[in-house]
């Protein structure tokens, strides 16, 4: 008997500027399997945020999102990302050209670079070339971010961490990105710096660009952001609206550093909560999981 023939996936439905993943497998090498059948959605306009663990598989995926996956010798094993009903292969080039950016985890800025050249570098991808269109990308930016108008001639190596963070952003902005992709914007910036980011990430998200935010700073992601998913093991773990998400108990206890409360369910001789408030939970779902307890504090 003859095998069944295969049929031929399906490409998604267009759905202007949505960011669908779905049932990703992503691998390093024959051993280290990253992503175990990720799926997320990004609706146009929206910011979702990414929470994990360091090793949850938050920067491979972005990686694949973005189309540099290749470039840390990773492989997508089964499943598809697609960008406003287009499906991204893998390639950098054409994820940016479909106007998906990414802002990579560390800022990675051309230290040795004047701020002026390293916002020039980000105008590169864009499908724009002309010199009028250059300057223009340029001054949004500047407005944006009037520190970088102010140090345009320094070199971006001599600016302090959330400089160079606001740098890296305002170089992914020279793309004019539908979708930007933030990887740790916060990490090792002093509270006042995070707050300024958190600001600003707002104030791009209203001029109508989306954002998928992946981010170890949960209190500051889930109050970005719409909805938000937790990865762990390159699985997730759990999804839905950010409100529900900051309001759960195993959420706040893993993730916002707070213990249970007298009333709402204290972890018996195991280890595991009696959520005493499991009716009035929010909508929180994940592999195993219908509702988690809400926190009453």
């Amino acid at each position: 008997m003859s095998p069944p023939e295969s049929k031929a996936e399906p490409e998604a439905e267009p759905e202007a500027g949505t960011l669908r993943v779905s049932d990703l497998h992503v691998s390093y090498g024959r051993s280290v399997q990253a992503l175990h059948g990720v799926s997320l959605t990004v609706p146009q306009g929206r910011i979702v945020a990414v929470l994990g663990s360091n090793g949850a598989g938050k920067s491979t995926l972005l990686r694949a999102v973005s189309g540099t996956l290749a470039l840390h010798r990773g492989t997508v094993e089964r499943g598809t990302v697609h960008f406003d009903g287009v499906r991204l292969s893998g390639d950098a080039a054409r994820s940016v050209a479909a106007g998906v950016v990414q802002v990579p985890e560390g800022r990675r800025i051309f230290g040795a670079l004047s701020v002026e050249d390293n916002l020039r570098a980000g105008f590169l991808g864009s499908a724009r070339r002309s010199r009028a269109e250059l300057r223009a990308a340029r001054e949004r930016v500047f407005a944006q971010f009037p520190v970088l108008a102010e140090r345009r001639r320094q070199a971006a190596g001599l600016m302090s961490g959330g400089e160079q963070q606001m740098l890296a952003m305002g170089r992914a902005l020279m793309a004019a990105p539908r979708l930007l992709l933030l990887d740790e914007p916060s990490l090792g910036l002093a509270p006042l710096m995070v707050r300024r980011i958190s600001e600003i990430i707002r104030e791009i998200n209203a001029q109508g660009t989306s954002i998928l935010l992946v981010e170890q700073n949960a209190a500051m992601a889930l109050e970005l952001s719409d909805r938000a998913s937790v990865l762990d093991v390159g699985q997730v773990r759990l999804e839905g609206a950010s409100a529900d998400l900051a309001a759960a108990d195993e959420v706040r206890r893993l993730y916002l550093g707070e213990t249970y409360e007298t009333g709402c369910g204290a972890p018996d001789a195991d280890g595991d909560a009696a959520y005493a408030t499991a009716a009035s939970a929010p909508s929180v779902t994940g592999p195993g999981l219908t509702e988690l307890g809400r926190w009453n504090g």
